[in-house]
């Protein structure tokens, strides 16, 4: 039967499988398993398979003050559950986004009493489906099929890039996760229309950019207003931290509803311009070279006059436009060069 070290270069604790292992490990080491504490102890090898960190991740959060040292039985390092339930929510924490320096900040708070669970409460609240769409699965012959029939890879290759598809490792069949069916059902009535895909996708490129600071401003109006109350405590107390929870569930459909509100009074406005632009024979086609007033976000506006001054925001803008759409006739030059050789 082989050994294996405590990995600080200690005895060697010989290892054992099975029922007879788990008896032989409450008789080792301290007696294991006490009459007093009755709870079971892992050595760092047994914490990092059941944890699913690294022997050196373990290490490396004991030497940052994530991890609580392990209790000393002779030459060897002793383990618990505690310790377990540690590395399981650190790596929770890591999962959602969390940095190890925050983490340690809350660890320490829940260390010294002040609680944790209305902050994992808040968190897990925060990191909840935003939506009611469930996602889908679906196969690249699917695929395929809804786009037309002709595989085009450079097509996939960015719908993975952007989150609409998603690679399910490990299967037979090639089959992608789409999170949203309904933004790829848009895409397929979008190409069934007429539309290239390579418009689709920039498109939505576009588009996201445009959403993500609507949700920004949503986020710092609603902080600044609701919860900065219950967050200027780091970490925030429970009793706070549950209460901005019950807010985020009660606020969370509010992005939605405005965005949809809004997006279609804006859709009947400017259609019916569009519409009657189209139609009328006497509206004089516009001039390239013609002015056109365009509406910007104020906080856009703000963020440029900080740049360059409130006289340089229309320069800026134009400078910045003109930017993007020669970078994108260099990006298709380079594209359609590509696919001809």
């Amino acid at each position: 039967m082989g050994a294996a070290g405590d990995g600080r270069g200690g005895r060697t604790i010989p290892r054992r499988t099975g029922p007879a292992a788990a008896g032989w490990w409450k008789r080792s080491v301290g007696a294991g398993l006490s009459e007093q504490s009755a709870q079971p102890e892992y050595r760092i090898e047994d914490l990092a398979h059941l944890s699913g960190a690294t022997v050196r991740t373990i290490r490396a959060y004991q030497d940052r003050g994530l991890l609580p040292r392990p209790e000393r039985r002779g030459r060897a390092n002793v383990y618990g559950d505690a310790h377990l339930a540690r590395l399981r929510r650190i790596a929770d924490l890591l999962d959602r986004g969390y940095t190890l320096a925050s983490i340690k900040e809350l660890l320490e708070a829940w260390d010294t009493g002040r609680g944790l669970g209305g902050v994992l409460g808040l968190v897990a609240e925060v990191h909840g489906p935003w939506t009611d769409e469930e996602a889908a699965r679906i196969s690249r012959a699917e695929l395929d099929a809804r786009f037309g029939g002709t595989p085009d890879e450079e097509a996939v290759r960015e719908a993975v890039e952007l989150g609409v598809l998603e690679r399910i490792p490990d299967r037979e069949t090639e089959e992608y996760l789409v999170p949203s069916p309904q933004e790829l059902a848009v895409a397929v009535e979008l190409y069934a229309a007429g539309v290239p895909l390579t418009a689709i996708t920039g498109h939505l490129k576009e588009l996201r950019g445009q959403v993500e600071h609507i949700a920004s401003r949503f986020l710092e109006f609603t902080t600044e207003y609701v919860f900065a109350r219950y967050l200027e405590h780091r970490p925030p107390t429970d009793a706070d931290a549950a209460e901005a929870a019950e807010l985020v569930r009660r606020l969370r459909p509010l992005a939605q509803q405005t965005v949809d509100a809004e997006l279609a009074r804006a859709m009947r406005l400017f259609a019916t311009r569009h519409l009657q632009s189209h139609l009328s024979p006497d509206t004089p086609a516009a001039q390239d070279d013609e002015p056109r007033p365009v509406a910007l976000p104020a906080g856009t506006v703000r963020a440029v006059q900080g740049l360059v001054g409130a006289e340089g925001v229309a320069a800026f803008v134009t400078a910045a436009a003109e930017r993007e759409v020669h970078k994108r006739t260099l990006d298709a030059l380079l594209t359609d060069h590509h696919r001809e050789t």
